[in-house]
Order: C-alpha cells, then structure tokens, then sequence
C-alpha cells in the first residue's frame, strides 16, 4: 500500500502519461537534435558548477577537487565522447543473410527503448544520475530521474538543472524517499536503469518483472585486491590507498580487501600507513577538508559495527581506528590479522576501513574469491603476466584492472557493468548507448526475386524433394 499522498501519486501518473505520449516525437528527431541536447545539458551542468560542488560538500564534505573531477568532469567527458560517435552508432548496420534470404537487405537499427526510469544512488549523487540520463538522451529516450533522498542538496540541484533545460514531457525529475521509488516501480517503464546496493536491486528487478521491462543494475559486491610478491609495493600501496579511502570508501568499486603475499604483509601495511599519512594527515591530524564523511548516522554505524566486530573476532588495528560520530568521520582505518569468518569479509564494507589478508600460494586466495559473489572490480597488481593472466582467467569479475584501481571506470570505450549480484547490463559510452537502446532487426525483402516462395505448399513432388535436399546442405 503506498503511503503517499493522492496529489503525490497524480503529478508521478501525470508526468509518466505525458512522457510516453511525447515520445514518439522525441524519437523522430534527428540525431544532430540527441546532440543538441546533450550540449545543452553540458552547458547548464556548466552554469550551475559552483551550486554542484557547494551540494557535495553539504551532502558529503566531499572536496571541491574531488568533486569536479569525479562529479562534473567526467560527466562533460561523457557528453563530449556521445557527441563526437552519436552519428556512427545511431547508423544501421547491415548483416550477412542466410540462403533463404539471400538478396534480400538485413540491417539491425538502434532505436530508444521509449520511457525510461533511472534511480541513483547517494555516494556519487550527481555522476551516477547525469550519466545514466547522458546516454538516454543520446539514444533518444524520454526520462524520470528519482535522484538518492540521502543527498538533499544534490538532488535539488538536479532538479533544478533538469527544469531548466527540458520540458517535463521530456525528462523530469521526480525528488523524495523511498515511497517515491516505490511508486515509480510500480508504473510500466520501458527500461530502468539502477545504481545501487544487490539487496535493492533485486526489489527493482522484481518490480520490473511485473511489465517485463528491461533493466540495467550498477550494483556492487566485495571487489578484491591480489598482491603478488614481485611488484613494486610502494606504487601498489600509493594506488589502493587513493582508490579505497578517495569519497571515504564509499564507492562501488572501491577496493575491499587486499590480499598480499605473506612474505610481503608488513611491508606492505608500513607503506600504505605513509600513504595514509601523506594523503591525509596534516599537522598531526586528520585533514577533513580534504576527506569526506560517511553520508548518514546509519551507514556510519553499520560500518563501525563490521569494524567491532572484526576486532572482537581477533583483527589488529594497523591503521586509524578513530570514529567521529559528532560529524560521521571515520578515518582512514588498516586491519590486518582479520578472520574470514567476521561481518567485514561477508558484507560490503563501503566505507574506509580496509583489511589485509596474506596467502601463500594463489590457488587458495582464487578459491575464496571464487566461493563468494562475483565482484564488480577485480584488482591486480603484479609484473609477471603469467600470474596476472592466470588471475584473469580463473576468476570472474564485472570488471578488472591490473596494477591499478578504479581508474578503469574512467574509460568511456570501456563497458563497466556487473556480473549476476554485482550488476546486470553495462553503462558508458556506446554500451551506455546500447543499454537505452533496443537492438531492432529490419529486413527488406528483394523485389527481383522471392526464395522463400520455394517452400511454400503444396509440399509433393520431384521439385520439393530436391529442394528440401539442398536447404539441408546449405540453409
């Protein structure tokens, strides 16, 4: 039963109606219309820059810095790659034919999927809700964006940008809690596009499967880091202290656990200490201009009680250790001696503390990661291609970088997307394109001649035998 008010349920109703009688429309346009968009969202992205990074720092303390080259920056790099190969991948592309259809012309054409729904999440409030809506607006959609209730700030400024620049037959923007997702689902999109937790994803995805409609989950998962014991350590340290503790761990392909070779470990764990140090120490303390906090009091104490846990189950603090509750900080926090059998190696931590595990041979560290769900990152760092292909090949992730973290989402030729419960479908660039996308087979029979005529009834005598003889050898 939904606890919205009537007038709540009419304006989402109205706003759904409205779009899917504009679509049509929307569809026909031209793809120099889809482009003309696209910099037009670039441009009132670019007006509004200021009031973006000021909505981080009220939802997040996320730094100016941080904000702008992962919030805004790339999603302007995301508008320029859809505008610079729109025209190549909205063409039709022909196809080979089979010997029934031989002379005739098979293309495949990418048209939009019709109205789509796409719900973000709150660690990167404004990126994960522009990008999904970059590649709708390129595959010539119409769209209701329902920006994450946990980020007020940014979702105001969504909103404000989205008003400014479309009409609402168009895309819109939907603001509120859970409720207002709630009610959403329940309505016959075409496609919804999801970023967030498995345990959501799966309420979305059985919403969806009342109209069949498709989806596309960004979701997330415990993604692993393997250390060998010849590579560089102080490059491998500098990198996974940058990809874990960079939005305070809230990110979901941050690393979330290390295992590095036993031979290795204290070494390993001194020299991600002094990055730790470097990057976020001043004076002695830590630098809160530059580190952001956990988003809510729940998700501050969640993450505190997989810490507690670990530590009663025998974990060492090697690093941090330190919760501000007053303002949702936790510092950037190493464990080390973690039993596989805690909270913190059976959920995702999604927050800045990090534990570190040793093994002595690979076989027993692809097992572990093998027993668990497929993650959405997988991270190598070694210089010995033997051992990073033999990784590769006996695991499977959403994605995987070697010798370095998170950056590959960066890429938009790159597809990023999960694997059953970290992810379904794939985002960015062209496979953002192709996600909004239905893949439509168009055939355009010969006017010089019809084969298929050869198999029509009646189905007796020499003529037929012989033909049914030559479809076998060749159809």
């Amino acid at each position: 039963m939904s606890l919205l008010p009537e007038e709540t349920k009419e304006r989402i109703n109205t706003l759904f109606e409205a779009q899917k009688l504009n679509f049509f429309k929307v569809k026909a346009e031209s793809v120099n219309a889809r482009k003309a968009k696209l910099i037009k969202l670039k441009k009132a992205i670019s007006s509004r820059e200021n009031e973006v990074v000021d909505a981080l720092i009220k939802d997040l303390r996320k730094p100016a810095f941080e904000s702008c080259i992962w919030e805004i920056y790339l999603m302007y790099g995301e508008i320029d790659f859809a505008v610079k190969n729109l025209s190549d991948w909205s063409k039709s592309h022909k196809i080979p034919s089979n010997f029934l259809t031989l002379i005739n012309d098979s293309r495949v054409l990418y048209e939009p999927k019709g109205v789509c729904l796409i719900i973000g999440p709150w660690n990167f409030p404004f990126q994960l809700i522009i990008g999904p809506l970059i590649s709708a607006i390129a595959a010539g959609n119409c769209s209701i964006l329902k920006p994450p209730s946990m980020a007020p700030a940014t979702s105001a400024i969504v909103a404000k940008i989205i008003k400014e620049t479309f009409s609402e037959n168009e895309i819109a923007v939907v603001e509120g809690d859970a409720n207002i997702s709630t009610e959403l689902l329940s309505l016959p999109f075409n496609h919804i596009f999801f970023t967030g937790s498995p345990y959501v994803g799966k309420i979305v995805m059985a919403a969806a499967s009342k109209h069949l409609t498709s989806v596309t989950l960004e979701l997330g998962g415990k993604s692993p880091v393997i250390v060998d014991s010849k590579v560089n350590l102080e490059k491998a340290a500098s990198k996974i202290v940058w990809g874990k503790f960079a939005n305070s761990g809230q990110t979901c392909v941050a690393p979330d656990y290390v295992f590095v070779h036993e031979s290795k470990r204290d070494q390993f764990v001194d020299l991600l200490g002094k990055n730790i140090e470097k990057e976020y120490i001043l004076n002695g303390s830590l630098n809160k201009d530059e580190y952001c906090k956990i988003i809510s009091d729940g998700n501050f104490k969640r993450v505190k009680n997989l810490f507690d846990d670990a530590v009663k189950s025998g974990a060492k603090v090697k690093v941090g250790g330190t919760f501000d509750e007053i303002d949702n900080t936790i510092h950037p926090t190493v464990l080390t001696d973690v039993s596989k059998e805690s909270l913190i190696m059976k959920e995702e931590i999604f927050g800045p503390v990090l534990p570190v595990l040793t093994y002595k041979n690979i076989d027993e560290v692809l097992d572990y990661i093998n027993s668990k769900d497929k993650p959405l990152a997988l991270y190598i760092f070694s210089e010995n291609d033997k051992f990073v292909n033999n990784v590769i090949n006996k695991t499977s992730s959403g994605g995987a970088c070697v010798n370095d973290v998170v950056i590959h989402y960066t890429n938009p030729n790159l597809p990023f997307g999960g694997v059953n419960n970290s992810g379904m479908g794939n985002a960015h660039g062209f496979y953002g394109f192709k996600a909004f996308s239905h893949e439509r087979g168009i055939m355009h029979q010969s006017k010089l001649f019809d084969f298929n005529s050869m198999i029509y009834p009646p189905y007796s005598g020499k003529i037929k035998e012989a033909a049914l003889k030559f479809y076998k050898k060749y159809i």
